[in-house]
């Protein structure tokens, strides 16, 4: 028997700060010749956003493919494989960086190799020197064909001083469920990081964080990667930073804080005021979030025969 939250009566996470600002990078990949390439570029962008004074930055899914620029790709495979020996380098440099800066930084995504097998693993680095992650749990066909990756199996949802927040990676924010899931565990902010090879592929994630937004009255916070690299399914990128709202009076008219110029690369800032939301999740015009018929969702869909 699934046992349904009762949303109401839970008590409410209520952070230090009410308003709370993101920076959302839109990263451009261009070829660099070693590692002190990426990292003197990652140091620009920081300190780029960190003059904006975020509660938090976003980065997007994998770019750290960008290290790929300058290592053999013959075999996709197994180049893929070689990111994963500069883990430690990665990590060590988002630690610094977010204790430097005083800030919560989701540093995209990095494939991770963990007990033989390869993630798509995003970071959350803490102005305390933490660090959590949170594996895509639904892989594209790319990367399962091409990459031969594996899936991540848990859900986590962050308690952080400036709101509770997850991480939903690119097509994870296509699965309602997952956002849901997190919403239901008084989630805030869900962070998408994304990678889109074109406009199609931007859109259905766009999309989809736009609903996301609207059925479970949270914001999302969304970024892609921008440029090219010359290497097998990175030859091109279609990027936008956006922080949406819900779609209510108390939010922006469209559902969008902030959004970026397509393919630019750029530092997308937006203030949310997480006191809206509570409000917002009671008071609505509509009340998603708490309205969901779980007695009716749990059951299969009958199918009558009109012949």
């Amino acid at each position: 028997m699934t046992t349904v939250p009762d949303l109401k009566s839970a008590p409410e996470h209520k952070p230090k700060a009410t308003v709370v600002r993101i920076a959302a990078v839109q990263y451009l990949l261009r070829s660099i010749a070693d590692w002190d390439g990426f990292e003197n570029q990652v140091r620009f962008v920081m300190k780029t956003a960190a003059e904006y004074k975020p509660q938090f930055v976003l980065f997007p899914e994998i770019f750290t493919t960008q290290l790929l620029s300058f290592l053999d790709t013959t075999d996709l495979y197994a180049a893929v494989r070689g990111l994963n020996d500069f883990t430690e380098r990665y990590v060590a440099l988002f630690v610094e960086l977010a204790q430097h800066r005083k800030v919560h930084i989701i540093g995209g995504s990095h494939p991770t190799i963990t007990h033989g097998r390869m993630y798509n693993t995003a970071y959350l680095f803490t102005p305390e020197g933490k660090v959590f992650t949170q594996d895509k749990i639904h892989l594209t066909r790319w990367e399962k064909e091409k990459w031969k990756g594996d899936p991540g199996n848990m859900l986590r949802v962050f308690d952080t001083p400036h709101g509770r927040i997850a991480i939903l990676i690119c097509y994870d924010i296509e699965f309602p469920e997952l956002a849901r899931k997190v919403s239901e565990q008084g989630a805030d902010i869900i962070f998408v990081p994304s990678c889109t090879d074109d406009k199609q592929g931007f859109l259905r994630v766009r999309y989809c964080c736009h609903a996301r937004a609207i059925e479970n009255q949270v914001y999302v916070a969304v970024t892609g990667t921008v440029g090219n690299l010359p290497v097998e399914g990175l030859g091109q990128h279609f990027g936008q930073a956006a922080i949406i709202t819900p779609s209510d009076f108390a939010f922006a008219r469209d559902g969008i804080a902030a959004e970026g110029v397509p393919n630019m690369e750029q530092v997308v800032v937006a203030d949310v005021d997480l006191g809206k939301l509570v409000n917002n999740r009671l008071h609505g015009t509509t009340i998603p979030l708490y309205d969901l018929r779980h007695d009716v969702y749990g059951t299969t869909a009958e199918v009558i025969s009109t012949t």
